[in-house]
């Protein structure tokens, strides 16, 4: 491992870990929902808004996080949430009704968002270039480990504890966080470049950022490639349990494969960091996303669904998935390098109203048929794949300005930023 990963392993395995109280609030929670919903006289599709309600907050909340923390600090937002997101955990533990649970799921997804945003702030706070590919890659490589863990953990206390212990093994997470990050965590975001936290001066961050065409193209690019594997996610009740004949301990076989795939692309991403343009690693990454959706839906079309057949094509997915996101978030960033905060917030809550519309909306209509969930993912893959093409082709476009037969700082940027993608 080079000198500098070493000396940032651990900045990266506590922002992995802030980062996982996203997930870790969906994926523990799902193998104990149908026994949830008969405790609480819920039906199936009621207790899909526990999912929805979460993410729907989850993702209005992206907005602020990385604002506020532009303006007050990194440090400051990551404690606050994770103390919140603890005390919420307890108060879904002990709710004795639907609407108690909705209400401490809510917020829970209004704090476990901001290790996710305010993380990849600091990572490009404090680095640049490939090394912040390198840290952010290393950062997927751990946080990817959380879905994969959670629901087997989540199978585990259910069967034993009964499905109260999975909230407050949550709670016990977000208190063990706030304590990390009182001890561990430097703010890395100074006084003087800090922006005013006023409502009219944030929307007007907001429309400066999210008007920008090439913003919408890659943000969009972005969810829609998450889209096609987190289809998944809300569907894997039906598809592990109905379609595929598993017990709810069992959720691994899905979640082992497909996090197997983020943490192996996550690896290959920073392995090729620096030696690779990123515009290389997003074409490989495609294609491996194509290559999985293409065997997963001819698979499908040809044979029925059973082990492992049915999994390991989202393994492929989300190698691929992983080689993407890292170079793609970063140019992001790199866009607005005075608002990465709010750049991050943004990209961040669409792709997680995104995510939200998936589970609430779409995963329902087509988890009766694994047929169904395979054409799904290469819909959106293809989707995906389109709003990056219209990027590059806008970027080929981009007109060169040339004073005194140079270009001018502003394209020379761009322009510069676009080749890389």
């Amino acid at each position: 491992m080079p000198h500098s990963s070493r000396r940032h392993f651990g900045l990266a395995l506590l922002l992995a870990a802030l980062s996982t109280l996203g997930p870790f609030s969906i994926d523990t929670f799902l193998p104990a929902m149908q026994a949830i919903g008969l405790t609480l006289a819920a039906t199936p599709l009621q207790m899909q808004q526990a999912l929805t309600v979460y993410l729907f907050c989850y993702a209005l909340m992206m907005l602020w996080h990385g604002s506020i923390s532009d303006a007050i600090g990194r440090r400051p937002v990551v404690l606050v949430t994770t103390l919140l997101f603890s005390l919420a955990s307890l108060g879904c533990a002990l709710s004795n009704s639907l609407a108690s649970l909705l209400l401490f799921r809510a917020l829970q997804g209004l704090c476990g968002g901001a290790g996710l945003v305010v993380g990849r702030a600091i990572i490009r706070d404090k680095l640049d270039g490939h090394e912040a590919q390198r840290l952010m890659s290393h950062v997927t490589m751990l946080f990817s480990l959380s879905p994969a863990i959670a629901p087997v953990i989540g199978g585990w206390l259910f069967g034993r504890l009964g499905w109260h212990s999975i909230f407050f093994f949550m709670a016990l997470v977000g208190l063990l966080l706030f304590v990390m990050s009182w001890f561990a965590l430097a703010e890395t975001h100074h006084a003087s470049r800090r922006q005013p936290l006023k409502v009219r001066y944030l929307l007007a961050n907001y429309l400066q950022v999210g008007r920008k065409r090439e913003f919408q193209l890659l943000t969009a690019a972005v969810s829609c490639n998450f889209a096609g594997f987190f289809l998944y996610i809300p569907a894997a009740p039906v598809f592990l349990i109905q379609h595929l004949h598993l017990r709810p301990d069992q959720f691994l076989w899905m979640f082992g494969p497909a996090v197997s795939g983020i943490m192996f692309g996550a690896f290959l991403s920073g392995r090729m960091a620096g030696r690779r343009s990123s515009r290389e690693i997003v074409n490989i990454g495609y294609a491996l996303m194509f290559t999985a959706a293409t065997v997963n839906l001819l698979y499908n079309l040809t044979a029925g669904a059973s082990m492992p057949w049915a999994v390991l094509p989202l393994a492929c997915y989300t190698t691929g998935m992983s080689l993407v996101a890292p170079s793609i978030t970063l140019n992001l960033m790199d866009q607005f390098p005075s608002l990465r905060g709010t750049v991050s917030s943004l990209q961040g809550f669409l792709q997680t109203m995104m995510s939200s519309l998936v589970a609430g909306v779409v995963s329902p209509l087509v988890w009766g048929s694994p047929l169904t969930l395979a054409l799904t993912m290469a819909l959106f893959l293809l989707a995906g794949f389109v709003f990056r093409t219209r990027y590059r082709q806008l970027v080929a476009r981009a007109p060169s300005v040339v004073v005194h037969g140079k270009l001018s700082p502003p394209w020379r940027a761009f322009i510069f930023i676009a080749k890389e993608n």
